[in-house]
């Protein structure tokens, strides 16, 4: 069998990583599909198999600190994603500046299979150009807390009423697809909130949005909102959550649960301050709760390619512990690990590498590794050692790991130099 390679994710750029996923790691067959997790009890609301996402990555990722999107970029961004599956993308406004209005015609004259929105404030001149550009809707919102109302635009909420039924009834007119969100929604008054949204689905919006715009929601209450906002309107439910204290994923999931309908995502989670949910970290954790629907819906193979792209464009590289893509996502390394993946993959795996086109990998140039693993090894280069002298060489690289960790080529040449010596004729 050929040698394994020093860098087991070759394939990747640069900006994933250009480290190797462990000092000595080696590739994995799986012998189990393995049981996915599923709750015993569903709720009657959740949308966990039934939802959408508005790819966000081209509007609210244009907001990230190290973004700047050509023409070209953008094309190329809105492809790959539009290949991914997305059922939507979302674009900066046209409104921003001229070179975003000509963007957004562009990207509208592809001809992708996604709908391509565009997120506009609730204003008249905004929606106006909007309209003109070819978009398939337009993703209104007005912020809606107290801060933003005494510190950003400076509206009550009859104002606000006022210029929502005005933009939602000139937009619906058009022929377009509409969305009303309020913004920081977790920290406006709930009687004023479920108002709004009232005045707007009676309007004919095809979808509300929740935003925890800082990010400041957890959980359970995204799950309580967005019960009770199922219970006040008939239109479908959009929810857009940052990431400044890490639960992005867990509160789209929650939302879901809930009855949310469409879910905002970004690649690698990029955009203002921390971000918001990462599409990949969004696929992951769909595919445990419906592991058939996601992987009929997108094509998860890309994933790994849309977030290079990505990476590559905003340079920077994708994190070492990324959902399903980090060069660390699929590698295993304590001995006791090492055994079970060798016996059964799920049995330390909830994601099946190779359905996101991954690898999975053993590394055993440590002082963790078990005999084991280094069996596998031994017979991945053809060697016939006994159990016995696996512990032995065992024994010899850990004993070698304990001053530096090891790389592959160099557990292999200690395993052929313990095995021609085992082997030499006149060895007793």
């Amino acid at each position: 069998m050929p040698k394994a390679e020093k860098e087991p994710v070759s394939k990747r750029s640069k900006t994933a990583s250009d480290k190797p996923v462990a000092p000595a790691a080696i590739p994995t067959v799986s012998k189990d599909s393995g049981a996915i997790y599923k709750p015993k009890f569903t709720d009657s609301l959740s949308r966990v198999n039934n939802f959408s996402i508005i790819e966000s990555t081209l509007r609210e990722g244009e907001q990230f600190g190290n973004a700047f999107f050509t023409t070209e970029d953008k094309v190329k961004i809105a492809k790959a994603l539009d290949d991914f599956g997305v059922e939507y993308i979302e674009i900066t406004s046209p409104a921003a500046s001229e070179q975003s209005r000509q963007d957004c015609i562009t990207i509208c004259n592809l001809g992708l299979k996604a709908k391509i929105l565009t997120h506009v404030r609730c204003h008249m001149d905004d929606a106006k150009i909007a309209v003109e550009t070819g978009v398939d809707g337009l993703d209104v919102v007005i912020g809606t807390s107290s801060y933003l109302r005494e510190f950003s635009h400076g509206k009550d909420m009859d104002y606000i009423i006022k210029q929502a039924t005005e933009v939602i009834q000139f937009i619906k007119s058009k022929g377009l697809e509409v969305r009303f969100s309020s913004e920081d929604s977790f920290r406006s008054d709930l009687v004023d909130l479920l108002n709004l949204y009232k005045t707007v689905d009676k309007l004919g919006v095809n979808r509300v949005g929740i935003a925890d715009t800082v990010g400041c929601a957890n959980p359970r209450q995204v799950y309580d909102l967005v019960k009770t906002l199922r219970g006040v309107v008939s239109c479908d439910i959009e929810c857009h959550f940052h990431n400044d204290t890490g639960c992005a994923i867990a509160n789209a999931y929650a939302a879901l649960e809930a009855g949310a309908t469409h879910i905002d995502t970004s690649v690698l989670g990029i955009g203002e301050r921390n971000g918001i949910t990462p599409l990949g970290g969004l696929c992951a954790r769909m595919y445990v709760a419906d592991k058939d629907y996601v992987m009929n819906k997108y094509n998860l193979n890309m994933l790994r390619e849309v977030e290079n792209l990505i990476a590559e464009t905003v340079q920077i590289q994708v994190p070492f512990n990324n959902y399903i893509t980090g060069y660390c996502a699929f590698t295993h390394k304590a001995g006791i690990h090492a055994k079970a993946i060798l016996n059964n993959p799920s049995t330390y795996e909830i994601l099946k590498p190779e359905d996101f086109g991954m690898t999975r990998y053993v590394s055993i140039g440590h002082r963790l590794t078990g005999w084991n693993a280094v069996k596998n090894r031994v017979e991945q280069l053809g060697l016939q050692l006994a159990d016995s002298e696996i512990k032995e060489v065992t024994a010899q690289i850990k004993q070698l790991a304990d001053l530096k960790p090891l790389g592959i080529e160099e557990v292999d040449t200690l395993l052929r130099a313990f095995h021609d010596k085992i082997k030499s004729p006149g060895r007793d």
